[in-house]
């Protein structure tokens, strides 16, 4: 338990509302095996997105029963979603004891996405970004005064306990997650900011390419288990800290060739972890390696700057400099969309996390 994080008793008789929007992001160094409560056994480093976002409203107010858990109710797109309650009774016997004046409040959860469900989004992460963010606020109006520092990282720290890579999404353009020796104030507990970035990446475009729509065969939570054991944990968890090191470097020089080989060597071993746990799984289809193929082929054929990264599904991000993107569009919607399904694809690009709406 870190205590830099547990609010001190507060009288909690209070009402009121928070409404936080949070986006997702997209690792280019993948966390892939955890320990704990959802603490990385290796650094990550990741784009935060712009437009695919979650807006969360906490309506609060005090709770009479005096019980000794958070009392909620939960609404996804207008529709009250029980089955949403197991994951979210976790988070909050999580977050509890950091935030032991939620207790004494009954919350009122609404959220909505601006992407579609199962699209390839990682909906987790920009999900407990904009909670943690609404219930940091609601301790902010409550709690001593503090830097704003502490409450960013105390917002990471409470949404990395609703799902790792929600750590990530509380600031922009690019986050790491997970300690390292060599990247100064890294953190297990919480993402740290990577300030020192070219112009070149400051405006990176991702166009996610939606494969399969469905929902995956092997969770990711699953996924994160089977790193347990496997055959090849030790030598990923090594090559994830040279990765997110190299990467770290390579944003703040502009180095394009360098990010390319880097960011999808990550991809593809994220995916041969996969195929090479026990038991083994295979995220990636058919179509996945026909737009694989293809950017390697547009790439060398016309030196464009355009690469790609998976996450733990079937869905692509394309991923190029906006400078490119005249060129790069055209030829994604001529040429890639026959392997979407249905033809859907979403525009994206770098952003700067979570907001108060």
């Amino acid at each position: 338990m870190n205590s830099d994080f547990v609010c001190p008793k507060v009288d909690a008789a209070i009402s009121g509302k928070e409404s936080w929007q949070a986006p997702s992001n997209i690792a280019l160094v993948k966390y892939w095996g955890k320990y704990g409560e959802q603490l990385p056994k290796n650094s990550s480093l990741s784009f935060t997105l712009n437009k695919s976002t979650t807006t969360t409203t906490v309506a609060y107010k005090p709770n009479d029963s005096k019980g000794t858990s958070v009392g909620f109710r939960f609404l996804f797109e207008g529709q009250e979603r029980v089955d949403f309650h197991p994951k979210l009774e976790a988070f909050f016997t999580r977050i509890l004891p950091y935030q032991p004046f939620l207790s004494s409040l009954e919350l009122h959860i609404s959220s909505s996405n601006s992407f579609p469900h199962s699209s390839g989004i990682a909906s987790s992460a920009s999900a407990y970004a904009a909670l943690a963010a609404a219930l940091v606020a609601i301790e902010k109006s409550i709690a001593p005064e503090r830097s704003n520092l502490y409450w960013l990282q105390k917002t990471s720290f409470l949404a990395r306990l609703g799902s790792g890579s929600a750590a990530r999404s509380i600031e922009g353009p690019m986050m790491i997650w997970g300690s390292h020796p060599q990247l100064k104030e890294s953190s297990n507990d919480f993402a740290v900011k990577h300030a020192a970035i070219a112009p070149l990446f400051q405006d990176f475009q991702d166009c996610i390419l939606l494969v399969d729509k469905g929902q995956k065969a092997v969770s990711s939570s699953l996924g994160h288990g089977l790193m347990q054991g496997h055959p090849f944990a030790a030598a990923r968890f090594e090559q994830a800290q040279q990765n997110t090191q190299q990467l770290a470097s390579v944003l703040a020089e502009g180095d394009l060739e360098a990010f390319i080989r880097i960011v999808e060597s990550e991809a593809l071993t994220l995916h041969a972890m996969m195929q090479t746990s026990n038991p083994y799984f295979v995220l990636m289809r058919p179509n996945t390696l026909h737009i694989i193929e293809a950017i390697w082929a547009f790439r060398r054929e016309t030196k464009t700057p355009v690469c790609f990264t998976l996450d733990a599904g079937a869905n692509v991000h394309v991923l190029y400099p906006k400078e490119a993107a005249a060129k790069v569009l055209p030829w994604i919607k001529e040429r890639l969309l026959d392997y979407c399904q249905a033809g859907a694809y979403l525009l994206d690009s770098v952003g700067e996390g979570v907001k108060k709406m």
